[in-house]
């Protein structure tokens, strides 16, 4: 009985041992986290201004190239896009909407066969 006692005492400081170089190790880490976190943060800030930096190059550009074209106007709205050789709202023209506007012209198609046609559906 003495040994056994012994041995689960000795398990024990081993155990509590692992335990605390556990915590520390994930104090650690957990610091490492949210330094890498800001980081991230910080670097994705400077990818959007970089591509506000990009567009707004290329407003300048644009405004050197054609001079004769007033970028400031109203009638230049960047929530629009041209589609066909027609500005239209970016809401409009989304990949969704499309999708939307395709389903509905194909079932407005398929009633037009079905009352043209002679068959009768069942």
């Amino acid at each position: 009985m003495g040994t056994w006692k012994v041995r689960c005492l000795d398990s024990e400081g081993k155990l509590n041992k692992r335990i605390a170089d556990l915590e520390a190790n994930y104090d650690e880490l957990k610091e490492k986290y949210e330094g890498a976190e800001g980081e991230l943060d910080d670097l994705k800030g400077c990818i959007i201004q970089e591509h506000i930096n990009g567009f707004q190059k290329g407003l300048r550009q644009a405004a050197f190239f054609h001079q004769d074209v007033d970028a400031t106007d109203s009638r230049f709205d960047v929530n629009k896009d041209a589609v066909d050789g027609q500005l239209i709202d970016e809401v409009e023209s989304s990949p969704e909407r499309e999708a939307e506007k395709g389903a509905a012209e194909e079932e407005k198609e398929a009633e037009v066969v079905v009352e043209g046609g002679n068959d009768k559906l069942a």
